[in-house]
């Protein structure tokens, strides 16, 4: 994948080499994980969290409200015989287990977006779902060499083993600084 390959906006975000960077490095010293550290192959363990009944009615009729997001009793009658979680809530819980896992200590500057994102199986309460991340594939920029992007594979699987969610996603680290630049 070249810069060229990336979505519209990932281009717009990227400066050519000839004009330097004047921008500080946006971390601080809690930051520990740069593009150099990422490596290939690489599976990272995020976290869990258990979908509540409640949690799931407050996304559902805040953001998404279909009946077997937003109502118990409608939920029901539909072709899932009960409450599910919102896609789109799934994706939030893996995202929140991304950054407590994983994303507070990296040299994070942002996404260009996701390849794709599947839904794989519903995502009900009393589910405790566990959240990873494999690395596929780590690129350094080809128009600012302080910074790499990052391919990942995110997963959310229930208790028993069953996948829910699938995402594969890039990702812009900065890389680690020298010496005389932090």
């Amino acid at each position: 994948m070249t810069d060229q390959d990336l979505p519209s906006s990932t281009q717009e975000m990227i400066v050519p080499v000839d004009e330097p960077s004047s921008e500080p490095a946006p971390w601080g010293p809690e930051i520990d994980i740069f593009w150099d550290d990422i490596q290939v192959g690489e599976v990272t363990q995020l976290g869990t969290h258990l979908m509540t009944t409640e949690e799931i009615l407050e996304f559902g009729r805040r953001f998404d409200p279909q009946p077997f997001h937003a109502d118990l009793a409608r939920a029901e009658t539909t072709v899932f015989h009960g409450l599910i979680a919102s896609g789109f809530h799934s994706a939030s819980v893996w995202m929140r287990l991304y950054w407590d896992g994983f994303l507070h200590r990296a040299a994070s500057l942002g996404s260009p977006g996701l390849d794709d994102l599947a839904w794989l199986a519903p995502v009900r309460p009393g589910d405790q779902l566990t959240a990873s991340m494999d690395v596929l594939s780590a690129r350094l920029s080809g128009s600012r060499p302080n910074r790499g992007l990052v391919q990942i594979r995110g997963q959310l699987t229930d208790q028993a083993g069953v996948v829910k969610l699938r995402m594969t996603a890039w990702g812009l680290f900065g890389r680690r600084p020298t010496s005389d630049s932090r």
